[in-house]
């Protein structure tokens, strides 16, 4: 069965090299791609419970403009060389990007989300848009690749992989990690921030589990000493020039921790390459 990646677009340049790196990143295996926009009206609310009526002129006029985009990115995309097990369709919905979404989701059975992520205006280092950090924390069911603007395709070296080592993993869950990780001959690093202790006998256990997990993958274990979480994400992938981060979206856990708003703008200063958020499989 082909993978089914969903690409939401706003038709921006971010939005086209979003799209162009999930072709490169998938560039030896058949996929069917979902180009998403979801469009609003003025005037109207996607939250109202009173959807304009299919005859309204404004309506028309928006959903008319959407998938007129649509079919433009999709003829400008067909220009580049790709796999000719790549296919293409267009999604135009009425809609918040988030809930558009996670329908796009549960009807095309989609198993990964790639977004491209862009600055808000006046703050440089702000990489993670309010969009993006919607889709990562709201969508649940699906695991979700962000690329930063203008961040041209390289194929990943090596996943960069933090945990604490607080919760046990399963193989499901690290699967498309694990996956991106053998088409491009890429290894995972797993890395611990720690905190002036040692671990205890649960995180052992865990790092054991996630040894095994990750036995036909290359990888390897690294630890940072008296680090922040940020920084020392930040130095490990620096120095070692990495080219995606992956983290298990789980509630009050790390990465939640290191998505959380306030800190937003340290994100974006640390982490300019791909991140892949997974999702934690119960």
């Amino acid at each position: 069965m082909n993978k089914r990646i969903l690409i939401p677009t706003d038709f921006s340049s971010t939005a086209l090299n979003a799209s162009r790196y999930a072709m490169q990143l998938f560039a030896q295996i058949a996929c069917d791609f979902y180009l998403l926009n979801a469009y609003q009206i003025s005037g109207y609310s996607v939250d109202s419970p009173f959807d304009p009526e299919p005859e309204d002129i404004a309506y028309q006029a928006a959903r008319s403009s959407s998938e007129k985009q649509l079919t433009e990115l999709l003829e400008r995309i067909s220009f580049h060389p790709q796999n000719p097990g790549h296919h293409f369709e267009s999604i135009a919905s009425y809609n918040s990007l988030l809930h558009a979404a996670e329908t796009a989701i549960a009807q095309k059975d989609i198993d990964l989300v790639v977004m491209g992520t862009k600055g808000i205006t006046g703050a440089e280092s702000l990489i993670f848009g309010t969009n993006a950090i919607n889709l990562m924390e709201g969508i649940t069911n699906c695991p979700v690749l962000t690329i930063p603007e203008e961040y041209g395709f390289q194929p990943p070296n090596e996943i960069v992989f933090p945990t604490d080592f607080k919760v046990y993993y399963k193989k499901k869950e690290l699967q498309h990690m694990t996956e991106i990780a053998g088409m491009h001959n890429a290894a995972i690093r797993v890395l611990h921030i720690e905190k002036n202790k040692e671990l205890n006998q649960e995180q052992k256990s865990n790092r054991e589990l996630l040894a095994a997990i990750l036995e036909d993958t290359e990888h390897s274990f690294h630890v940072l000493k008296d680090r922040g979480i940020h920084s020392g994400i930040g130095a490990f992938v620096n120095s070692r020039d990495s080219r995606m981060i992956a983290f298990i979206n789980r509630k009050h856990n790390l990465f939640s921790t290191i998505l959380s708003r306030p800190l937003v703008k340290e994100i974006g200063y640390h982490y300019k390459i791909p991140m892949l958020a997974l999702n934690d499989q119960a």
